[in-house]
């Protein structure tokens, strides 16, 4: 379902990966391998092209990494050819609707090394958006699609998608971010219960709700949170 749903790559990096051991984690491992998605454990890096050729490296951490590492490794990806560089966070407190001051450290340490983009994980909440030094920092994007729990209490969530736009080519080229957007969701097509089928939300009460805890808590906590989180792409003619 990976390469049907467009996954081009994962993150391994994250507190159960070994729940089954090491010969699970070498399983999974091998069926990725088998459908040719990239993917990295903790601390390891990856690499993919977008279908215009745009290399993309990234980073997958679980919890903490030594920041001089993370630097290294960030220049590791450019020096490889990465056109673009993703930080993957796994990190922070569960059930937590901001950020700890160390997920702020870690996020902009991150941008500062050279990130283009960072991407949270761990909490099962949403958190705020950051937009820091010219690069979003997503501090926890929620659940997706979750199977820990037959009905978490909280089963709304968001997707978060951007735009990056590419001028120019070798020294000269220029990538620039071109704004986000946020889908609502809910984890389970059902409210009774987790059926595990992520379902775009639709009642505007439900949305509200989202909105208002990304601003509260974004204003409450971060210094460079985001004022809006559009719903959708300004059409053009």
């Amino acid at each position: 379902i990976l390469p049907a749903g467009s996954v081009e790559g994962v993150s391994l990096a994250n507190n159960h990966s070994e729940d089954f051991g090491l010969i699970g984690y070498e399983n999974t491992k091998a069926a990725l391998n088998d459908v040719g998605i990239a993917y990295a454990g903790n601390g390891e890096t990856f690499m993919c092209e977008t279908a215009r050729g745009l290399k993309v490296g990234v980073l997958c951490v679980a919890f903490y990494i030594d920041l001089d590492e993370m630097a290294e490794k960030i220049v590791s990806l450019k020096d490889r050819g990465a056109q673009l560089i993703i930080v993957s966070f796994h990190w922070g407190n569960e059930l937590m609707y901001h950020p700890t001051d160390n997920q702020i450290k870690m996020g902009r340490l991150a941008v500062d090394a050279g990130a283009d983009l960072v991407l949270g994980h761990h909490s099962h909440r949403i958190q705020p958006i950051e937009y820091y030094n010219g690069v979003y920092i997503c501090y926890s994007l929620g659940n997706f699609c979750f199977a820990g729990n037959s009905k978490p209490s909280d089963m709304t969530s968001y997707l978060f998608q951007t735009r990056f736009r590419v001028r120019g080519e070798g020294e000269e080229q220029q990538i620039t971010n071109e704004g986000f957007i946020i889908i609502p969701i809910r984890i389970s097509s059902r409210a009774d219960k987790n059926d595990f089928i992520p379902t775009v939300l639709t009642k505007e009460s439900t949305i509200d709700s989202i909105m208002n805890t990304l601003r509260e808590n974004g204003r409450k906590h971060c210094e460079y949170a985001v004022d809006e989180y559009p719903l959708a792409w300004p059409t053009t003619k």
